[in-house]
C-alpha cells in the first residue's frame, strides 16, 4: 500500500475527537483574558449583559500614614487615595464592546532590574457605558496581590459583571506595580481598603446618590474576591483576626486593630474567595519571620472567627504561600466556616493572575510574575471563571442549583469516570463533574468542609 494512503486509511479510524487540532476547525484566537478556550467548563462562559467600565477615585480620609510613620511615637494621619475600577451589566449583546486597560509592569518605582514598563491589557467592556437598571445587583470586591494592580484579573471582573454582579478592583495605595511602598502599609490596609470601598459602593448605589451606580448596587450580598496578599486581606476582613505576636512588623501598635476581638466583621459580608491567601505559616517563615503564630499569621481564635463561606483557590506547587503548611491549614481549620476548596495539581502561586502580557516576554521576572509554567494561563482563567461563578451564585444569589458543580462525588478530578447512555444521561456508575465535557477535567482536586 502506498504510503499516502495508508496515512489516509489511518486517519479515518480515528474518531475526529482525537485527532490534532489542525485536522479540526481552528477556534478564533484567544486575543482577550478570559476568553474561552474550546475545553471551558460550562459556567466560564460570558453571562447576559455586555459590560460596562468606569475609574473611581475615592479617598479614605483620617487614615495612618504607615509609610512615613517614625520609628517611636504616635503614627501620623493622612487622606488615604485609592483607584477603583468598576464593572457593571451595561445595555447591549453579551461579549460586545472593546477596551483597553493601561497598566505597568514592575516592582514598584525605580526598581531597575524591573522598571515600570507600560502596557495594555485588551477587555471586552465600554468605558463609560450606562449601567442596566435591572438589579440591584450583588457586589463583588477584588483585590490584587503585591505588587498588583487593578487590573490583574480583568478577566475574571468582566466575566463577573457579565452575569449581574457589579465588581469593584482596588488599586491597594502602596502595593501596586506603580507605587510599591512599605510592606506594613499592606499589612495593615488590605482588610481596612476593602470594608471602605464596601461602604463607599453602597453610598453609590443609594437611590438619591447621583451616581451611575444609583439603584445598581446591593451591597447587602458582598464577596470580598482576593489573590495573595488580596486573600491575606479578604481573610481579615470576614474576621479572620491575626494573632498579637504579629504586631512587630508593624510600626506604632498599628496592628492591633486587625487583632482577633478588636473589630467588627461588616455583615454585608456574605462570602470570600481567596486565591492562595498569604500569610500561613511555611509563608511566613519564608520570609524569614520566626514569630509567627500556629498558623502564620493566625491562631485557632483568629482562624475560628471567620464565619462566612469561603472558597480557597491554590495551586499544589505555591511557593509563595505555599499549600503544605499554607493555605490547606488555613481552609482545615477555618472550622466555623462552611468552607471549599480548589487545587490545581502542579500550579505555583500564579493560579489567579490574566495571562502574561507581551511587555513582559523580555522579562524572566515580570513574566513569572503572571506565568503558571505547568498550566496554559488561558485554562487556568477558565477554570476561576466556572469555579468562582458557582460559588457567587450560590452563597450571593441563592441559586441552590450551583451547588451540584461544587459538591463532586469524587474529590480528584483524575478519578472521574465519564459514564452516558447514548442519549447522553448519566449512567448509574458516572463520577464526572456536573459542567466539565468528557476528557476536560484533569489535575484538579475540589475539597467541601461543613461548619463544625
Amino acid at each position: 500500500m502506498k504510503r499516502s494512503r495508508l496515512l489516509l486509511t489511518c486517519a479515518l479510524l480515528i474518531p475526529a475527537s482525537v485527532l490534532p487540532a489542525r485536522a479540526q476547525t481552528m477556534p478564533a484566537p484567544l486575543t482577550v483574558p478570559g476568553d474561552l478556550r474550546p475545553d471551558a467548563p460550562e459556567l466560564a462562559a460570558r453571562g447576559q449583559y455586555a459590560v460596562g467600565v468606569r475609574t473611581l477615585k475615592l479617598v479614605h480620609s483620617g487614615q495612618q500614614d504607615i509609610v512615613h510613620a517614625p520609628k517611636d511615637g504616635a503614627i501620623p494621619l493622612y487622606d488615604r487615595p485609592l483607584t477603583v475600577e468598576v464593572w457593571y451589566p451595561a445595555p447591549g449583546v453579551s461579549g460586545s464592546g472593546s477596551t483597553t486597560y493601561q497598566d505597568v509592569l514592575g516592582s514598584g518605582p525605580g526598581d531597575p532590574k524591573r522598571p515600570n514598563t507600560p502596557f495594555e491589557t485588551p477587555g471586552r467592556a465600554t468605558r463609560d457605558a450606562p449601567a442596566v437598571q435591572a438589579g440591584p445587583f450583588p457586589l463583588v470586591i477584588l483585590s490584587h496581590g503585591y505588587p498588583g494592580s487593578r487590573y490583574l484579573m480583568s478577566y475574571l471582573a468582566e466575566n463577573l459583571a457579565s452575569k449581574g454582579y457589579i465588581v469593584a478592583s482596588i488599586d491597594h495605595t502602596d502595593s501596586t506595580h506603580g507605587d510599591k511602598a512599605a510592606f506594613a502599609s499592606t499589612l495593615v490596609n488590605r482588610a481596612l481598603d476593602d470594608t471602605f470601598v464596601l461602604g463607599e459602593m453602597a453610598r453609590l448605589g443609594q437611590s438619591a446618590s447621583g451616581s451611575f451606580l444609583s439603584n445598581v448596587v446591593n451591597a447587602d450580598q458582598t464577596a470580598i474576591v482576593g489573590y495573595s496578599m488580596g486573600g491575606y486581606g479578604a481573610l481579615n476582613a470576614a474576621g479572620a483576626g491575626y494573632g498579637p505576636q504579629m504586631a512587630p512588623l508593624v510600626p506604632g501598635g498599628a496592628f492591633t486593630q486587625r487583632q482577633v476581638g478588636n473589630f467588627t466583621v461588616d455583615p454585608r459580608i456574605k462570602a470570600v474567595v481567596a486565591f492562595a491567601p498569604w500569610g500561613g505559616d511555611a509563608a511566613v517563615k519564608a520570609i524569614g519571620v520566626n514569630f509567627g503564630g500556629k498558623y502564620g499569621f493566625w491562631e485557632d481564635a483568629g482562624l475560628q472567627n471567620l464565619k462566612v463561606p469561603t472558597l480557597f483557590i491554590v495551586g499544589d506547587r505555591d511557593d509563595v504561600a505555599f499549600y503544605e503548611g499554607g493555605v490547606k491549614p488555613l481552609f482545615e481549620n477555618a472550622v466555623n466556616a462552611e468552607r471549599y476548596m480548589v487545587v490545581y495539581e502542579n500550579a505555583a502561586h500564579n493560579a489567579a493572575p490574566n495571562p502574561p502580557p507581551a511587555a513582559a516576554l523580555n522579562s524572566f521576572d515580570d513574566y513569572m510574575h503572571y506565568a503558571e509554567p505547568a498550566w496554559d494561563m488561558g485554562r487556568l482563567n477558565n477554570l476561576n471563571e466556572h469555579f468562582v461563578t458557582a460559588f457567587l451564585n450560590l452563597k450571593l444569589k441563592g441559586q441552590a442549583a450551583a451547588a451540584t458543580y461544587l459538591n463532586v462525588p469524587v474529590q480528584h478530578s483524575n478519578d472521574i469516570k465519564f459514564s452516558r447512555n447514548a442519549d447522553g444521561t448519566p449512567k448509574p456508575d458516572d463520577t464526572s463533574w456536573t459542567g466539565f465535557k468528557d476528557r476536560t477535567a484533569r489535575g484538579i482536586e475540589l475539597y467541601h468542609l461543613l461548619p463544625k
